[in-house]
């Protein structure tokens, strides 16, 4: 295999994720890897511990040859829009042949039997999702129970009942409905990646971060590759105002319009908003079985970033970009390999986006704006137009 790739936020990257990377060359006989990380934002709605361009370093100090930004609509998503807007960039490059990720259970064969039976919506399908839905459950899970009711009942559970392997079912679905041929190659993780207990050698990204924010940073020294251990810097930083401050402003007609928030949940974040202006008790005031932390978190930060469903909508259905963030100094041939081959065009300079165009233009729009909040809260100017050479 000439081209692997991997789907990551490395917030920040550990030696799980260096694992990784060396499991894609020595196993799996990848010549490069392409890395898509998300940005300054991340799934769980928070502000990342590290720049986007520093994180992405690491990735190529660790063995990566290019790092490309996952676009903050998509990078600040539920699992499902997480997934297809990543597989989406990947495909686009037409030179990718597989996708490694981590998973806590299954094999290639399972997630790709299950991805197929979940990606075939009949009718009769639609009509038990939506039933499955309104009982209050997840949409990976909703989706599993009405391949269950309507008879196929060989699937193991597991698949749907941890983040990882939602995210792994997830890229399998994408890669299958935009009919790609690149290939999945799961790989099983070590550890909880939710612990926030901090273990000797692998351990969770969230268990460091939480050393980081007790000021017992030096604690995880042995986590993580040194490259990333002298980058380490106080975290989190002063985000609460930033995003409380938007939720006051913002009106409950414009709370309604951002992803996943529905069934009149902007009501109550608007009342809750009034006598709670502590974000950790604000979260845990508006969540419910429903509605987890984490979904709260992701709506909250949408709407301070101006992320609605039409805006992602088009961002799924329409071609994009691939924004370079860091290249290998000694491999920088593979700009030119993917340029030739790709759809989209590949963002290096300034002058490269300046070339894109509606859809295009409005979806890298709130890559900068994220980029410049970023450096608001952290105090840390970045070039938006800039890519690494590492």
């Amino acid at each position: 295999m000439k081209i692997c790739a991997t789907i990551a936020e490395y917030n920040p990257f550990h030696l799980g994720h260096l694992k990784h990377i060396e499991y894609m060359k020595n196993s799996l006989g990848a010549e490069k890897i392409v890395v898509v990380m998300s940005g300054n934002f991340t799934q769980r709605g928070e502000i990342a511990v590290m720049d986007k361009f520093t994180r992405a370093s690491h990735a190529i100090k660790a063995g990566a040859s290019l790092v490309i930004e996952l676009p903050t609509v998509f990078a600040t998503a539920n699992a499902e829009t997480f997934a297809k807007g990543a597989i989406n960039i990947l495909s686009s490059l037409n030179a990718v042949d597989g996708i490694c990720f981590g998973v806590e259970s299954g094999n290639k064969a399972s997630y790709l039997e299950l991805a197929k039976a979940m990606n075939n919506e009949s009718k009769e399908f639609k009509k038990v999702l939506k039933e499955k839905l309104e009982s209050g459950i997840s949409l990976a899970k909703a989706k599993f129970e009405a391949v269950r009711e309507l008879g196929d009942e060989r699937f193991d559970e597991a698949l749907i009942s941890s983040p990882n392997n939602v995210l792994g079912l997830e890229y399998t679905k994408a890669i299958l409905l935009r009919k790609s041929n690149m290939d999945i190659f799961p790989m099983h993780r070590e550890g909880d990646h939710n612990d926030k207990t901090l273990k000797k050698g692998i351990t969770s990204a969230t268990s460091i971060r939480e050393a980081i924010k007790d000021g017992k940073g030096k604690s995880a020294k042995k986590c993580v590759p040194p490259f990333v251990f002298s980058d380490f810097c106080p975290y989190p930083f002063d985000f609460e105002k930033v995003l409380l401050g938007s939720i006051v402003t913002a009106t409950a007609e414009q709370l309604a319009s951002v992803p996943d928030c529905t069934e009149g949940l902007e009501n109550r974040i608007k009342a809750f908003i009034k006598d709670n202006h502590d974000l950790s008790t604000l979260v845990d005031k508006i969540s419910t079985k429903r509605y987890t932390k984490t979904r709260v978190q992701r709506i909250l930060l949408s709407n301070l970033l101006g992320i609605d469903n039409a805006l992602v909508k088009d961002c799924l259905s329409s071609p994009l970009y691939a924004k370079v963030l860091a290249v290998d100094k000694e491999d920088k041939e593979i700009i030119s390999v993917l340029s030739s081959k790709s759809s989209v065009p590949l963002l290096t300079r300034k002058s490269d986006s300046a070339m894109l165009k509606k859809t295009a233009l409005s979806c890298f729009e709130k890559d900068t704006l994220a980029s410049d909040l970023y450096a608001l809260i952290s105090n840390k100017k970045q070039n938006e137009h800039q890519m690494i050479l590492v």
